[in-house]
């Protein structure tokens, strides 16, 4: 499991191992600067915390940055190199699970319900930024391909998995040459992934699932 010693820490250095190809995610810490890739990621990281701690603060947090991650859904069928999943795909969790989970951490808190409620009635600001995703289901020990995936070069391109409950979930990202240019394989339910392309090119994403079965959502920019 990734670990920080604090959310804001977390968000200031950035998310996952980028490799020497990518330059560096910007170091700031300001959510409102992050991309919705790595708030869907920074979100995902607090959440995990708040149960963990049983933090009601953490979890309206979450809630907070998940509220602009998802932009559209789109249907997209892997190459499949493993057991073919019998279950059916679960969508991630979402920002009012999470407000939810914050009221029942502190029942009958009036802070708690109010802040809940302010994140609830807050109108969006800047409303998902068109990045896309998509939800499958993955067997124990599988691995699933996703391409051609365009990037354009010297723009910076992030891709983003996020396991549904306990999982341990990885990803690979390849150039049309088929040189790894980035990776997060760490023991965590969530993996990304950022590179900046010389030049435009098609890139092969490689979801890797080290546990049982389970669902996850892959997000693009």
């Amino acid at each position: 499991m990734r670990k920080f010693a604090t959310p804001l820490l977390a968000a200031a250095l950035g998310l996952g191992p980028l490799a020497a190809v990518a330059e560096p995610v910007p170091t700031d810490g300001d959510h409102a600067a992050m991309s919705p890739l790595r708030r869907a990621a920074v979100s995902a990281e607090l959440f995990e915390q708040a149960l963990a701690e049983r933090d009601p603060l953490l979890a309206l947090a979450a809630a907070s940055l998940r509220r602009t991650v998802f932009g559209t859904e789109v249907a997209r069928e892997p190459e499949r190199d493993g057991p073919v999943p019998e279950g059916a795909a679960e969508p991630p969790v979402g920002w009012e699970d999470m407000l939810d989970t914050a009221v029942a951490l502190a029942p009958g808190d009036p802070t708690i319900e109010g802040l809940a409620d302010d994140i609830r009635m807050a109108r969006t600001k800047g409303v998902v930024s068109g990045k896309v995703y998509s939800i499958s289901q993955i067997g124990a020990g599988g691995e699933d391909t996703y391409r051609p995936l365009e990037y354009e070069g010297n723009a910076y391109a992030e891709v983003y998995v996020e396991g549904r409950g306990p999982a341990d979930i990885n990803v690979e990202v390849f150039d049309s040459a088929g040189k790894l240019v980035c990776s997060d394989t760490d023991i965590s339910s969530i993996a990304y992934c950022g590179w900046r392309p010389i030049v435009n090119d098609t890139f092969a994403v490689v979801v890797m699932n080290g546990g049982e079965e389970t669902s996850y959502t892959l997000i693009t920019n």
